[in-house]
Parts: structure tokens; C-alpha cells; sequence
């Protein structure tokens, strides 16, 4: 408690609460200066109050209060300078990688992740988890819920999503199976759809999940017991394509829907409501943000005289705002949700990877990335990580316009996410019966070659102890066995 009751202040004496009050206003450096002119001025200026404010006010330690730390100046310097090595070990490649690795001998289907907990389907039925946030890597498997007829093979996965709180995968058969992140391995609920399943969507908080298939657009949610139940059903005139919920609404759930040429917003109140149609003009990726929609349509140059272009809608007047970009490829994917505000990131089969401000229709940069064409697409204020058909995964530094390092891998990368501290990227094969691999339901060869990988890069200064050594180098290599390809090293290393 500070002593001080009036403060110098030029020529007036003033009450230290007064005094306190009109520096809150200077920012870090201001009151390091102030901190030197007097003694009293030097306890005013290192006020914990102040100092809070200024760790709040940028970001740190946002689910504290004032008092959890003793000192905040220290609190908020430290936190600056791990920002600055988490910066440097990007740019730098510093840190630890790990194989997400699944060793029986089915193919990747797909993958997807949420702040660190990855969950991929396999062609052999199985859904599985890992949280990267522990470095525990022993995958636990979700279990199917078994039908009264589901005695054979069970069939491959066609989609995983997973948000803070739910799991959702949708298999081949139509089958559509949903987890508790909370309770355990055991479905929580189960539908079916009487064909195959042409897109899949979780909302990004909450219990919403939106299954496309056929001409049928399903919305399932809990009720206010718990219970699942179908909340929406559209019927639409054309196959979807791309499939998302619209984040943060109240009320019943948005789903914006692309099916080929047409995009649909599905709302209950308006169930058939047409965002945009332009005949002849596919629709080749989709984003949405809590207010906008963001596609890629795919026109005919020569015949309308019209490039490849990114539009933007306003969700909530239905409005065209922009029409970005005039590109010869097609656009395909794109990145609005996770992107800074009033950016937006996209891939075009034209090998580039352009950035665009939402205020103006020029790219502001464009990075020429990937042989094949451009699959999955990321961007925060100042990096940009890409992946491409040919498997390559690139790091940019957007401001500098430069690669920082890239990573090759064999298969497409059809997944890229990543926080302040971490990077998951996902090659899955297109093949998903390569030749040569038998049909034996227990048959274990199919070669590693063919499976699909999960990498998980962990740059935190905080992880890099001995515990983020590489799984292959934390063995105890007391495993002799080994079957096919994955041999079980068997050297008696010293403990790293």
C-alpha cells in the first residue's frame, strides 16, 4: 500500500488516485521517462494498477487478475520477450517436430484440428485423437457405434471435425457419428444419411453439426436437455460442394451452402435463400466469418471476358461488398474465419498464394509457392503458411515478401492450422487404394509410403526442454519386434 497521499505535480500538490488517473493515459515508454524525473513520480509510475492495464491492453495474461502477480512490469516483459523468441523460432525453424503416426497399414482420409487436439479417420473406420498440447502421443481411438447389422468392415471415413468441445466424423455408408470431447470414447449421438455425404460442417463453438447429402442439407443440435435432435432440413436443387456454419450467432443456426454455381444462405426463418448465382460460374472454395462469406467462382475468360475472382458477401444484407482478384487459375481455398481483421488469405492452382485487404480489390502481395497448385492456406499479422499439391509446406514472412523455410512431404497437404506456439500440417493421399496393398482386413503392408502423415512442429520456448526431444530419440529401445516396415529400433543409446 503506497504511502504517498499528494503527488508534485509541476506546481499544484495533487491526491495520488487524481495523479494515478492521468497516467493512465502514457504508454510504456512515457512512463519509464516519468519514472526518472522524482522519486514519488518513480512509485506513481511503476504503479501495479498501471502496469496491468498496459500487460491487458496488449494482449497478456488476459484470465488474470490484478492479484495473481506481485509485479506487472515484470509480467509484461517477460511475456514481450517470449514473443520475441516464439518469432525468432519460426523464422528460425528452432524447435521440436513429431509424426503423428498411426502404424497399422490403412490410408489417411482426413484430418482436422482445434487449438492443438488433432483427430484424423483412417480407411480402416477408425477416428482417433491426439492432444499435442501434452506431448502425449498414444492416440486414443473414438469408438464407432455399432448398429445390429454392422458385423463386417466397418467403412472408411469420409470427413472428421473437431471443435473446443465435440468430435464429428461422417463415413462412407452415410453414417454420421458425434463425440463428447468430455465423456470419454463412446458416440454421444448417431444419424444417417440414405447416401454418401458430399460435406460435413461443425460449428466453431457450440453443438451444431450441418451434413450434406444428396439434395438434403441436415442441421443437428441438442436441446435444452441434451437431447439431439434434426433442428433444420433443406432441400436444395444442386449437389453441395462446400459446406460451413456461420460462427457466433444467437438463435437457431446460419449455414452457408455452395452447390456448383449457386450459394446458398440456410437460415430457418428463410430456408431457400440464394446468396449468389451466376449460371456457368462453379464455386471452387468457401470461407465465412461471423458477418461475411468469401468464395472463389470459376468463370470462363475467353467467353465473358471475365477472370477468376474472390468474392465477398455481407451475411446479413446479402450484399456483394468486393469482387478481388483476376486471376486465369481457379481460386482453391481460401481463408476469411482465421485471418487478421479486414484480411483474407487464398490459394490458386496458378501456384500463388495471394494476400488481400478487405477495403481494396488488388492483392496486396502475392507469393509464387507451389508447383502443383496451392491446397491449404493460413495467415496471422505477420506470417503466412501455405501447403501445396506437390506436398511442399512454406512459411512466409508477409511484410518482407520472402520464404522463411519449407518442409516436403509425398502427399498433397489438405490441412493447415496453426497457433502463436504451434503448427499441424496433414499430407493425405488422393489414392486411398494404392496398388499393391491387399484387401485382408488384417493385413498389415500397406507401405508407409501410401499412408498420409500428421506433423505436429512445437516452437514454444516453453516446450523445448527435455521432454520435447523427438518421440524417436525419448524411446527406451527396449522394443525388439517389429513387423513390415515399421522395425522397432533395438540399440541400447544412452538416455538423451
Amino acid at each position: 500500500q503506497n504511502e504517498i497521499n499528494e503527488v508534485p505535480f509541476f506546481d499544484i500538490q495533487l491526491p495520488y488516485e487524481l495523479a494515478l488517473k492521468i497516467f493512465q493515459y502514457l504508454d510504456k515508454t512515457e512512463l519509464g521517462r516519468c519514472a526518472q524525473v522524482s522519486r514519488t513520480w518513480k512509485v506513481l509510475a511503476e504503479d501495479e494498477v498501471l502496469w496491468y492495464r498496459l500487460c491487458q491492453q496488449e494482449g497478456y495474461l488476459l484470465d488474470t487478475s490484478i492479484s495473481d502477480r506481485s509485479c506487472w512490469k515484470l509480467a509484461l516483459k517477460n511475456c514481450r520477450a517470449r514473443e520475441r523468441t516464439l518469432k525468432t523460432n519460426w523464422k528460425n525453424r528452432i524447435g521440436a517436430v513429431s509424426q503423428l503416426q498411426y502404424e497399422l497399414g490403412k490410408i489417411l482420409c482426413d484430418v482436422h484440428s482445434c487449438d492443438g487436439v488433432v483427430i484424423a479417420g483412417y480407411t480402416s473406420g477408425e477416428v482417433r485423437l491426439w492432444d499435442t498440447r501434452t506431448w502425449d502421443y498414444t492416440a486414443p481411438i473414438l469408438e464407432p457405434m455399432h448398429g445390429p447389422g454392422d458385423a463386417g468392415p466397418q467403412p472408411h471415413v469420409s470427413f472428421v471435425r473437431i471443435n473446443s468441445s465435440l468430435a464429428v466424423a461422417a463415413y462412407e455408408d452415410g453414417t454420421v457419428s458425434v463425440w463428447s470431447l468430455m465423456f470419454g470414447r463412446e458416440p454421444i449421438h448417431r444419424y444417417q444419411h440414405n447416401q454418401r455425404i458430399q460435406a460435413l460442417a461443425l460449428g466453431s463453438e457450440g453443438a451444431t453439426v450441418a451434413t450434406a447429402s444428396g439434395f438434403e442439407v441436415k442441421v443437428e443440435s441438442p436441446d435444452d436437455r441434451g437431447f439431439w435432435q434434426t433442428t433444420q432440413t433443406f432441400e436444395i436443387q444442386k449437389l453441395v460442394n462446400f459446406l460451413n456454419l456461420v460462427p457466433d450467432v444467437t438463435g437457431s443456426p446460419v449455414t452457408v451452402a455452395a452447390a456448383e454455381d449457386v450459394v446458398y444462405l440456410l437460415k430457418a426463418e428463410d430456408p431457400g435463400k440464394v446468396l449468389h448465382s451466376v449460371y456457368g460460374q462453379p464455386v471452387t472454395c468457401l470461407d465465412v466469418s461471423a458477418h461475411e462469406a468469401a468464395f472463389g467462382v470459376k468463370t470462363f475468360g475467353w467467353l465473358l471476358n471475365e477472370p477468376n475472382q474472390i468474392l465477398l458477401y455481407n451475411l446479413e444484407t446479402s450484399q456483394c461488398l468486393k469482387k478481388m482478384g483476376s486471376s486465369m487459375g481457379d481460386f482453391t481455398c481460401v481463408n476469411l474465419q482465421n485471418s487478421p481483421p479486414n484480411m483474407l488469405v487464398t490459394g490458386n492452382k496458378d501456384r500463388r498464394v495471394r494476400v488481400f485487404d478487405l477495403r481494396k480489390s488488388e492483392s496486396l502481395c502475392s507469393f509464387y509457392a507451389h508447383q502443383l497448385g496451392v491446397s491449404a492456406v493460413q495467415m496471422d499479422d505477420w506470417k503466412i503458411v501455405s501447403g501445396g499439391e506437390e506436398g511442399l509446406v512454406c512459411v512466409w514472412d508477409q511484410r518482407m515478401g520472402t520464404k522463411l523455410w519449407e518442409m516436403h512431404a509425398r502427399h498433397p497437404v489438405r490441412h493447415v492450422w496453426f497457433n502463436s506456439h504451434s503448427l499441424i500440417t496433414a499430407n493425405i493421399p488422393d489414392d486411398k487404394t494404392p496398388r499393391g496393398a491387399s484387401i485382408a482386413d488384417d493385413d498389415l503392408t500397406a507401405h508407409r509410403k501410401h499412408r498420409g502423415i500428421i506433423y505436429a512442429y512445437e516452437f514454444s520456448v516453453d516446450q523445448l526442454a527435455v521432454e520435447s526431444v523427438l518421440p524417436v530419440c525419448r524411446s527406451s529401445y527396449d522394443e525388439v519386434t517389429g513387423y513390415n516396415y515399421n522395425i522397432g529400433l533395438a540399440v541400447p543409446y544412452d538416455d538423451i
